[in-house]
């Protein structure tokens, strides 16, 4: 391995679902890449459709979205060898005091994260949420490194049948980690919403909802009849159009898109390039 060379992969855990999370995250490592005078790959890995798994020689990791419950893939040899990897990774962060390993993860893998952290109940939502969402971010998020350029509320693709709920105070102490931000509830959730980013280091995040979604990927889905069929159900044919309309407005989902993901991957290689050039 090329140590002056920095290893991007992404888990793919679509289980070969047609999406455009693959595309938009392509994007994304490419932009940021493009920005650096230095070495650095990108591979994918399809974890749940074929069963592989990158190793621990990578430097940062992206875990994507996914269709279905986040238990799945309970027993399934995928899932062990996942749960595996991210045991490697924490170890090594735990005892490694330069080079760490970065992971990111996104909607289906949050859940996944939330199971293996233990900080939050993962349970299916009392209705699918489909859309462009607003959040609302927590006093923690304010000085986080990435957050804090974000409005508060901000807003993002959501397209979850799961969610993370509950949260558990002294998990979250114990590992040093800080909910960033959560859903604004409905009526039939007002007491108790979803947990939607968390911060569990300096090095390792995730979030319930699409931070790498673009207008164009939402526009992919909107267009689908099921969706607006679902929205104009849920709400109103007016609530559709606005969330199109949303679509162009540079501060919504275009800022999300801008900030999140590529705020992490930079923080990601500035710190790596620090130690390794």
């Amino acid at each position: 391995m090329n140590k002056s060379e920095i290893k991007i992969t992404t888990i793919d855990l679509y289980n070969n679902e047609p999406n455009e999370g693959m595309r938009c995250i392509r994007d994304i490592v490419k932009e940021v890449s493009e920005g650096y005078d230095f070495t650095i790959s990108y591979d994918v890995y399809e974890t749940r459709y074929k069963n592989v798994i990158p190793s621990i020689e990578y430097d940062i990791y992206i875990s994507s979205g996914g269709p279905g419950s986040p238990f799945e893939g309970e027993g399934k040899e995928w899932e062990k060898k996942y749960f595996n990897l991210l045991e490697k990774i924490w170890n090594h962060n735990q005892s490694n005091t330069e080079k760490k390993k970065y992971v990111f993860f996104i909607c289906h893998s949050f859940q996944m994260m939330a199971r293996f952290f233990r900080f939050g109940e993962v349970n299916k939502r009392f209705i699918n949420s489909f859309g462009v969402m607003p959040f609302s971010k927590t006093q923690d998020a304010e000085s986080d490194l990435i957050f804090k350029e974000l409005s508060d509320p901000f807003y993002a693709a959501d397209i979850r049948h799961w969610q993370v709920v509950n949260a558990d105070y002294n998990k979250l102490n114990e590992l040093g980690a800080k909910i960033l931000s959560w859903e604004i509830p409905e009526e039939e959730n007002k007491d108790n919403p979803a947990i939607t980013a968390v911060r569990i280091s300096n090095e390792i995040m995730g979030t319930q909802f699409h931070p790498e979604a673009d207008p164009a990927s939402m526009l992919y889905h909107f267009r689908q009849p099921e969706r607006k069929e679902y929205v104009v159900k849920r709400y109103n044919e007016e609530k559709y159009f606005e969330m199109i309309r949303w679509l162009k407005d540079p501060d919504k989902i275009i800022k999300t898109r801008q900030t999140i993901l590529p705020g992490f991957l930079k923080h990601a290689i500035d710190e790596l390039i620090s130690v390794i050039a």
